[in-house]
């Protein structure tokens, strides 16, 4: 009879080495340089072999500076660890500059990717983020503080990621959209006087 073997999860009853599938904004708030990680999904494959199973991982990660720049990485590696930090490099890399105004955006937008959906509308001050899960990573690496988000398609977390960043890059201020249109912005006109009786 041969000897037991030690591989954890070789029969599917052993401790899982992630902690669980999903990690839904958890662990990543890091601020040196100004700039925030956040976890929005890990994920564990398991390659049947010979000798058992193998795991890989994955993880889906959101950086902002919470100043209008915003970016997301995917890593894969064998530690949850390592994932971690390849995606975070990846999201550093891709941080993209979106328009704001103020706490919140210039105006309502839809962004598609994939099966994604997602539909984000500006609030008024103190209304804060009304979005859950992958939406509400993004907006907040952001610098976002009042909207309101709703996912309308698929559940992926990696689409609806990329649709928040594909909504967010499609916002323009004000000013620019004056400029493009070759427009000058004027100040408040007075109202005129009422006529003398």
């Amino acid at each position: 009879m041969p000897p037991p073997s030690n591989r954890s999860g070789s029969g599917g009853s052993g401790p899982r080495r992630d902690g669980g599938r999903r990690r839904d904004n958890q662990g990543g708030d890091d601020a040196k340089d100004g700039i925030i990680e956040k976890v929005v999904f890990i994920n564990r494959c398991a390659k049947v072999v010979k000798g058992g199973r193998r795991f890989s991982f994955s993880a889906l990660i959101v950086t902002g500076d919470r100043q209008g720049r915003v970016g997301y990485g995917f890593g894969k590696a064998n530690e949850v660890a390592e994932a971690i930090r390849k995606g975070s490099d990846s999201s550093r890399r891709s941080m993209k500059k979106v328009a704001l105004n103020n706490a919140t955006i210039p105006h309502e937008v839809w962004g598609e990717h994939g099966g994604g959906r997602v539909l984000l509308r500006p609030a008024s001050p103190g209304t804060g983020v009304i979005a859950g899960g992958p939406v509400r990573a993004v907006v907040e690496a952001a610098g976002i503080k009042d909207i309101l988000g709703k996912s309308l398609g698929s559940a992926n977390h990696a689409n609806v990621v990329k649709a928040t960043l594909e909504a967010l890059l499609q916002l323009r201020s004000r000013d620019t959209i004056m400029k493009i249109r070759g427009m000058q912005r004027t100040p408040a006109q007075p109202a005129p006087a009422a006529a003398a009786a």
